[in-house]
């Protein structure tokens, strides 16, 4: 039930701060995060994805970076129509803080062997592997100017790489070698 809350309410989060099309946009990271860890539940210790966590983490920082700079949220609200929220509006704070601040829970979840750090991971390593896609699968259709950059698109080359890393060592678990 809480991973379901988690998924429900981060959306509805993501439609009140951004409108329809993010939101949808978002839903690939948590309820695809959702779907694979009920599909996938048991499989994947944090000793399994440390690595490739810490460096999609990294990555992810990297790529809030290159937003910020080039101005994706501008670029967003431009394409979307939906102006863009104040920063410390309570949409934008609850869904910063549920989202990211519940990825950062993975590893002391993982460790804890607790299943929602499970799903958190999941739709961490789904929010960063698919849903960042959507600078080049979703945002550049939306644009109507010639411009085929859109802010964040770089880091994602080298980000979903890495999530999609993370999802095959999550969906793999350990594996112990035959014989032993």
């Amino acid at each position: 039930m809480a991973a379901l809350l988690v998924s429900t309410v981060t959306l509805l989060l993501g439609y009140i701060g951004f409108g329809v099309v993010t939101m949808l946009v978002f839903t690939a990271g948590f309820i695809g995060g959702l779907v694979l860890w009920l599909v996938l539940p048991a499989r994947g210790t944090w000793s399994d994805i440390k690595l490739p966590f810490v460096s999609c983490l990294v990555l992810f920082l990297l790529h809030r970076v290159e937003e910020k700079q080039f101005g994706f949220f501008a670029y967003l609200a431009d394409v979307t129509g939906v102006p863009t929220p104040n920063v410390a509006s309570f949409a934008v704070l609850a869904l910063v803080g549920l989202s990211v601040g519940a990825w950062l829970l993975v590893p002391l979840l993982m460790k804890r062997a607790n299943p929602l750090g499970r799903y958190l991971a999941w739709t961490f390593f789904a929010s960063m592997g698919v849903t960042e896609l959507a600078h080049f699968l979703v945002f550049p259709w939306l644009n109507d100017s010639t411009t085929s950059y859109v802010p964040g698109m770089w880091t994602v080359v080298v980000l979903a790489p890495v999530a999609w890393w993370g999802m095959s060592r999550l969906a793999r678990g350990h594996r112990v070698p035959a014989g032993q």
